[in-house]
């Protein structure tokens, strides 16, 4: 592989994963895997004001990862393309599986094996 030609190509995923470091903007793609939204069904769903929607929005289409359409007075967004699906979905299920406050989500009850994991993964944090 060259690295040199590959660099390009990580620059613009970790700019991609820059993009999406915010748990609104996560929430949002994982909104918009199930169907388009508005930013009023943001507001509702997350708890939180119509600015801070409307700037999370902005950040997820000034990088190409939302598109908009017209329906009458408002605006509906969609994702781009399923690739920033996939990625999100995925960070979210390993987020799930190595979370150590909540082991039985992954169907791992074996507390041995879960510190095992937790001191592979090196979170900091401490388990009784």
């Amino acid at each position: 592989m060259d690295h040199s030609a590959a660099s390009g190509q990580w620059e613009g995923a970790s700019a991609l994963f820059k993009t999406l470091a915010s748990p609104v903007r996560i929430g949002i793609v994982m909104s918009l895997v199930e169907r388009p939204h508005t930013v009023s069904e943001f507001v509702e769903a997350f708890g939180v004001s119509q600015p801070l929607v409307s700037q999370h929005l902005k950040v997820l289409r000034d990088h190409c990862l939302v598109q908009t359409r017209r329906q009458g007075r408002e605006v509906v967004y969609s994702l781009m393309d399923d690739h920033v699906a996939h990625i999100v979905r995925d960070a979210v299920a390993h987020a799930v599986e190595h979370d150590p406050e909540h082991p039985d989500e992954h169907g791992d009850h074996d507390t041995h094996d879960d510190r095992d994991r937790h001191d592979r993964c090196g979170s900091g944090k401490e388990r009784p």
